[in-house]
């Protein structure tokens, strides 16, 4: 049998680099946060786990028990994924985060009161409510433009919140109800605080007064 041409070798080797950045890409890990009696996991995921299955994904995933002040004020440049039961467990893990590609899944039947998180850069947003109302995923498209991100990760929340220019309001009580996820946008928006002023949340949130923002509720 004569050996591979130089053209043949060629294509193997091409072939070769396409099915390993196949592989490779299938690899990428994804981020798992949840509570589970009073302790918070933080888990490295490289398949999907279906929601609330703790056991599951202490087996399949890389988890490590967490302090609170580890997951505050932090960014998220991959797929996060968030199992929580109540109100401040959430506001724990989420509020005022950078994250891009985000799910929340509620693993009780608790009910959660109208309060709002604030979360930076968010393009995607998948919920899930199964424990408390059975029913599909629901998945929304918040924007899909492209939002620059700093060379470095910002260490303190007022710092990687100045390079915020999409911020989105989560209310916590859309968990309640059996009704479609929504939302609305208002672009262009350069005095926040001046164009929602019956917001209080604006009075304690880190607003640069020269910058011009995309602010979305999710509701």
């Amino acid at each position: 049998m004569p050996p591979p041409s130089g053209r043949s070798l060629l294509l193997i080797g091409a072939l070769g680099i396409f099915a390993l950045d196949c592989f490779t890409r299938a690899q990428k890990n994804s981020t798992l946060i949840f509570t589970k009696e009073n302790t918070i996991r933080k888990c490295s995921c490289s398949a999907d786990i279906r929601d609330c299955d703790y056991s599951l994904a202490n087996l399949m995933c890389s988890c490590k028990t967490v302090l609170p002040f580890a997951v505050e004020q932090t960014s998220y440049s991959d797929h996060l994924t968030i199992w929580f039961t109540d109100a401040s467990a959430l506001g724990l893990l989420l509020n005022f985060t950078r994250v891009q590609d985000l799910k929340l899944s509620l693993c009780s039947t608790n009910a959660l009161p109208t309060e709002y998180l604030a979360i930076c850069g968010l393009k995607r947003l998948r919920v899930s409510t199964e424990a408390r109302h059975p029913s599909p995923e629901q998945s929304l498209l918040i924007h899909d433009g492209g939002e620059s991100e700093p060379s470095e990760k910002p260490m303190l929340l007022h710092q990687g919140w100045q390079t915020c220019m999409y911020i989105s309001f989560l209310d916590m009580a859309l968990f309640n109800r059996e009704s479609s996820l929504k939302s609305y946008s208002v672009a262009n928006s350069a005095s926040v605080a001046n164009n929602f002023p019956y917001f209080s949340y604006f009075e304690t949130f880190p607003i640069l007064s020269d910058q011009s923002y995309v602010v979305t509720f999710i509701y």
